[in-house]
């Protein structure tokens, strides 16, 4: 069942909408503390981009087969060219990514020194987008979205999801019966009520019930709550080294317990799940199903350096070795 769901992923056609980030990886080793603070000083040997945020979760998706269309913002800026460049490099479809003289392309530099991330430097504005802009975005959806079998939200909560898009996305989807998934921003859990699913990780979803963490005793109360709330038919709560808990609509809940051997960078995973997830239920995959092949697909993910992506063929390795033994 799992195996033909993802050879069938090729078929599926998922539109990203969200906040589009450029990742900027400067690699390079340390051998002493700064004297000028108790700062290690890295020896940059080389450095390199990748796409980050909903460019990441795009990216995932053109990786394991879909066809995957884009809706963002770039700034008229080199970031925003390279971005853009970087995904046409691999003959993705940026027609819905909107260029905005107003705003800086966001950008995350990461130094990685020895396989580890010494420090992350932000450069972004996170003003909520020009009416005009959103009026592109919209009208970009509109002429696509008879050809789209899922849309996944992808709020990094950078400006570009507001309550103005999310409504015109969730009118159109329930008039062509698209799933909608969205990976979350804790502020913004208001905006999502009748989408199909969410994917929060725990203390997303503790914090936009006004909940404080405990440490995952509290796992059952939030996801139920969550599902209620939003009226959706499920929420997927990731748990980092415990896996993941699935809860449905139909008051069932699913303990998925991860799959990692070795993690080296969580960099990214959130938009691994998301995409597989969604790429899943688009492919015909039912909500538990759909879940386990994500959380394979994470545990991959964790096991590489950088904003990484798995594909196929390593999706369909991963299965192999756990699910046959």
């Amino acid at each position: 069942m799992s195996k033909n769901i993802i050879l069938k992923f090729h078929k599926v056609n998922v539109l990203v909408v969200g906040d589009l980030i450029l990742d900027e990886f400067l690699w390079g080793d340390v051998s002493r503390i700064s004297p000028e603070a108790p700062v290690p000083v890295v020896w940059v040997r080389s450095e390199s981009f990748m796409p980050g945020g909903a460019a990441n979760v795009a990216n995932n998706i053109h990786a394991l087969g879909g066809k995957v269309y884009m809706a963002g913002v770039v700034g008229m800026d080199e970031r925003g060219r390279i971005l853009t460049d970087e995904l046409r490099k691999k003959s993705m479809d940026v027609e819905g990514v909107v260029v905005d003289g107003e705003r800086p392309t966001t950008l995350k530099t990461r130094v990685i020194a020895h396989h580890q991330q010494v420090v992350r430097i932000d450069k972004e504005k996170i003003h909520g987008l020009a009416s005009g802009v959103i009026d592109q975005i919209i009208d970009y959806i509109k002429e696509i979205i008879s050809d789209i079998d899922a849309i996944i939200i992808e709020d990094y909560g950078k400006g570009v999801v507001t309550p103005r898009l999310l409504k015109e996305i969730l009118r159109l989807a329930k008039r062509h019966k698209t799933i909608v998934t969205v990976d979350p921003k804790e502020e913004h859990f208001h905006y999502y009520k009748g989408v199909t699913a969410v994917t929060p990780n725990y203390h997303e979803a503790a914090k936009a019930l006004g909940i404080k963490a405990d440490g995952g005793g509290d796992i059952q109360k939030i996801g139920k709550a969550l599902v209620n709330k939003l009226k959706c038919e499920a929420v997927l709560i990731t748990l980092g080294e415990n896996g993941m808990q699935l809860f449905e609509k139909s008051g069932r809940s699913t303990h998925i317990p991860t799959l990692a051997r070795d993690v080296f960078d969580v960099s990214g995973a959130g938009d691994t799940v998301v995409a597989v997830f969604t790429l899943a239920l688009a492919a015909g995959a039912g909500m538990k199903a759909a879940a386990r092949v994500s959380n394979l697909a994470a545990g991959v993910v964790v096991g590489k350096v950088g904003t990484a992506v798995v594909t196929q063929e390593e999706l369909l390795g991963a299965m192999r070795l756990y699910w046959t033994k």
